[in-house]
């Protein structure tokens, strides 16, 4: 009989592409042969996925401008949708946590009286930790769960540091592409009008939420010198900025006389749009100080385009230099403007290296072959 799992997310396609890779997940299960329903709000669409049981209960979920009213719509959408799941006969809750708190203990606590199975998958490992009282709870909302999977061998490390004693119950399944749900667009020219690009240019794109673990300042104090060198590149920024404003990086920019050579779209880039960013890039710039996992990463490479990135492992259990993207020392300016030099003074055979990147995105993280890794772990609960 086929398991049946109730992936639970009220995030869903709210402010990124985060519908995407539940979908992609969805997908990889469904062809495993895994009953799935999925639970979400109002703003996610429904993936039209044969035999997949799809419900909004969320409903409009971040309409409300108050944090009251969203709370009561979450903690409704959320109770409604476990009982919902468990007398609809799923017994695995698959939850997708970005960020510890009281509420997700207490969902589990929630399933775990229904007897229920609970699987998370982290996506953000909050392991820095800077009180006792965050230890406690990652301990036990880890502790509590029944599985547990990490993207990377970097973030189950970073778990482990929390709660050593749960090694056995953390799978990692990596991050898959999201070449199902994209229109790769080759028409550079048509993009570059389109954003209002000069077409001689060449083009380095910084493309996602801007948070300051992510090296935005990095990039913009190296980018005079690669100015100096390569008088014809443009930096393109498309995100918005992340629980804080864009003043910190105008001041770098004024600083620093940039502003000709930036082109800033301060804001959520919906997806119909996105095409267009990558096409117009020339390389996409991921200078992070730290991450977990990256989707940007795996957009990019789903897109086509060459990726540089900073030496952290999540980032290099995916890249190798030279080999299917570049790779620089993270937080190391001068790495940064040299290799970024090299790579625009045609140092590299490009077409190979992007040739490389394209078949590994797609063999290597396929969603079947995910789900498939996905139903192993279902299957020892």
């Amino acid at each position: 009989m086929k398991k049946k799992v109730a992936i639970i997310d009220s995030l869903g396609a709210h402010g990124s592409s985060h519908h995407f890779y539940l979908f992609g997940q969805i997908r990889g299960l469904v062809d495993n042969e895994v009953n799935v329903s999925l639970y979400t709000n109002s703003n996610t669409p429904n993936p039209n996925i044969q035999s997949v049981n799809f419900y909004q209960f969320f409903g409009n979920l971040f309409s409300s401008k108050f944090l009251f009213v969203r709370a009561l719509k979450y903690v409704f959408g959320l109770v409604l949708s476990i009982f919902h799941a468990r007398f609809s006969g799923a017994k695995i809750f698959h939850f997708h946590i970005f960020e510890n708190n009281i509420v997700i203990l207490l969902k589990i606590i929630l399933v775990k009286l229904l007897f229920g199975k609970v699987v998370i998958t982290i996506h953000d490992v909050k392991s820095f930790a800077k009180s006792e009282k965050n230890v406690f709870l990652n301990n036990q909302i880890y502790s509590h769960a029944d599985l547990i999977f990490t993207h990377n061998t970097f973030s189950k490390k970073e778990v482990l540091k929390i709660s050593p004693h749960i090694d056995e119950k953390i799978l990692i399944v990596p991050h898959g592409n999201y070449i199902p749900f994209i229109n790769v667009h080759n028409d550079k020219v048509k993009a570059k009008d389109l954003l209002a690009i000069d077409r001689d240019k060449k083009v380095l794109l910084f493309f996602g939420l801007i948070k300051k673990v992510k090296g935005l300042d990095l990039l913009l104090n190296a980018f005079g010198e690669i100015i100096k060198k390569h008088p014809d590149i443009i930096l393109l920024i498309a995100g918005k900025t992340w629980k804080n404003d864009f003043s910190y990086y105008q001041q770098i920019i004024d600083k620093n006389n940039l502003a000709e050579n930036i082109i800033l779209h301060n804001n959520f880039i919906p997806h119909a749009d996105v095409r267009y960013y990558y096409s117009a890039a020339d390389l996409v710039v991921l200078p992070y100080k730290k991450i977990y996992q990256s989707g940007v990463l795996m957009m990019t490479l789903s897109y086509q385009k060459i990726a540089l990135v900073s030496n952290l492992s999540p980032l290099t259990e995916i890249i190798e230099d030279k080999v299917n993207g570049f790779i620089f020392k993270s937080e190391d300016k001068d790495a940064l403007i040299n290799k970024i030099d090299d790579i625009l003074s045609d140092k590299y055979d490009l077409q190979n290296i992007s040739s490389q990147a394209k078949l590994m995105i797609k063999n290597e993280f396929d969603w079947k072959k995910i789900g498939s890794l996905t139903k192993k772990g279902y299957q020892n609960l």
